[in-house]
């Protein structure tokens, strides 16, 4: 009964993945943005999947298991981060999408306010697309596999090579229409699942307030808001510095390339505000789920010193609910995997079709020709080590915010920059990035913050010294 309801749901997966055929034009706009198509609801909820992913599911269960009430402020910092930039940040991205009329979010930042292309930003730009993309791709997989692991007891790289074959069959058969058409069934069954387990958790457990005495009990500070993950945080500015950290993970949503896609592919800039408020609320009721779930998890769970954190959602359902119910748990927690997995390989592959290859070789053909290229990169890094899902996670994500967020908010808010200066910007936080995580310093404040951080510094001191000095375009449209 297991296999056959998780085989049942993966299989619908694929035959929705499939049916995009049906709207799909043989074109490299309608393989990468769906022709500008997609209805706000579709590209929130996409948006939604593919932000929560294998990272909500094993890193942010994984978190609340060892830490307690105080992992909620990753997500409401994240939120709150996210929230701000959206409002002024997806829209104008989304007009300069259709202005430029590029395909990959590198040639639209290099591209924002120029006449010209600055093709050594977009080929840099490309570049830690592809890169930091492949190994937060690799990551999904790896999560996929963990699930498969624990429930079927089958060998980790089974389940990265399940979910690259089924990502590869709807995303070389749709493009990106494909992903998003998957993504929003996948977040169904993902909301649906987290609901279901973590409602017989607390049944289980025998009901709401029994379940909050016993959370209070586990230690001291388990069920204490207040961030004390290390010495440093019991102080006010430790404490401030932790949520801070959090609070640019969401703004650094904006430079995640596989997710700003959803906005970039929709109808019409005019209905941003719609698939806002749809995002927000499946997002933050999803977020809720998570964290209660694994508080329960704790209780329920027997402790152990080898006990692998990320792995207590499958170990939780497992325990609570029969064989039919685990294959949706598990479908649910392998569809998060595969809906940030497909959206970061179909950004790849406008990266390399569009990105690096000269116009004559780009095109329909070639686009397909880098997915093949990107899911295989992918699976190579995921089966080359079972390497911890969250970390991952956290450097791909901190690495691409740190790089472009930066940049697309300043030119959100109609700053103008030249090549030097952005490509300044682009290296810097990125350095700045990677420096303060080598340095171990990320238990003061996490590395996404003084990553974004030098990218605005960089972009003052530049202006501040005449060295921003630029050619205004013809094309002052956005």
């Amino acid at each position: 009964m297991l296999l056959l309801s998780f085989a049942l749901c993966l299989l619908f997966f694929v035959i929705v993945g499939v049916l995009s055929v049906l709207k799909h034009k043989q074109s490299s706009t309608d393989y990468l943005l769906a022709s500008h198509s997609v209805k706000p609801w579709l590209a929130a909820l996409s948006a939604v999947a593919t932000n929560n992913s294998g990272y909500m599911f094993l890193g942010q269960i994984g978190f609340t298991f060892m830490y307690g009430l105080q992992s909620a402020w990753l997500l409401i910092g994240w939120i709150l981060g996210d929230l701000v930039t959206s409002t002024f940040v997806h829209k104008r991205l989304r007009v300069q999408t259709t202005d430029s009329q590029k395909l990959s979010y590198a040639s639209v930042l290099s591209t924002w306010n120029q006449q010209k292309d600055f093709k050594f930003l977009r080929l840099v730009a490309a570049a830690i697309t592809v890169i930091f993309l492949g190994v937060y791709a690799a990551a999904q997989l790896n999560a996929g596999g963990k699930a498969l692991h624990v429930l079927l007891g089958w060998d980790y790289n089974i389940g990265a090579i399940i979910g690259a074959v089924i990502v590869l069959l709807y995303c070389f058969a749709g493009g990106l229409r494909a992903s998003i058409w998957t993504d929003a069934a996948q977040s169904f069954v993902m909301i649906f699942s987290m609901i279901l387990l973590c409602v017989v958790s607390i049944i289980h457990i025998g009901g709401i307030g029994q379940t909050l005495n016993e959370l209070n009990n586990v230690t001291t500070n388990y069920m204490s808001l207040w961030p004390s993950l290390i010495p440093f945080q019991e102080s006010f500015i430790g404490a401030f510095l932790f949520v801070l950290g959090w609070f640019f993970a969401g703004v650094g949503v904006v430079g995640q390339p596989h997710i700003m896609v959803r906005f970039m592919s929709m109808d019409s800039p005019k209905n941003m505000q719609k698939a806002r408020i749809y995002y927000y609320t499946w997002y933050s009721l999803f977020s809720v789920f998570t964290i209660f779930t694994a508080l329960c998890a704790r209780l329920i769970l027997p402790e152990s010193a080898d006990f692998d954190a990320e792995l207590a959602l499958p170990s939780l359902a497992q325990a609570l609910l029969p064989e039919f119910f685990i294959g949706l748990i598990l479908a649910g927690l392998f569809a998060a995997t595969i809906s940030t997995a497909d959206s970061q390989i179909i950004s790849c592959t406008s990266s390399i079709s569009h990105d690096f290859l000269p116009k004559k070789y780009r095109g329909y053909a070639a686009n397909k020709l880098s997915t093949i290229l990107i899911t295989f990169i992918a699976l190579g890094i995921a089966l080359s080590g079972n390497k911890s899902v969250f970390t991952l996670v956290v450097v791909a994500w901190s690495a691409l915010a740190s790089a472009f967020a930066p940049m697309v908010i300043l030119y959100a808010l109609k700053q103008e920059l030249n090549e030097r200066t952005a490509l300044c910007m682009l290296v810097g936080g990125l350095t700045a990035m990677l420096s303060w995580r080598y340095y171990n310093l990320s238990d003061i404040a996490y590395e996404i913050a003084p990553g974004i951080i030098t990218g605005f510094i960089i972009y003052a001191v530049s202006k501040a010294f005449g060295l921003n000095r630029y050619s205004p375009s013809l094309n002052k449209k956005n």
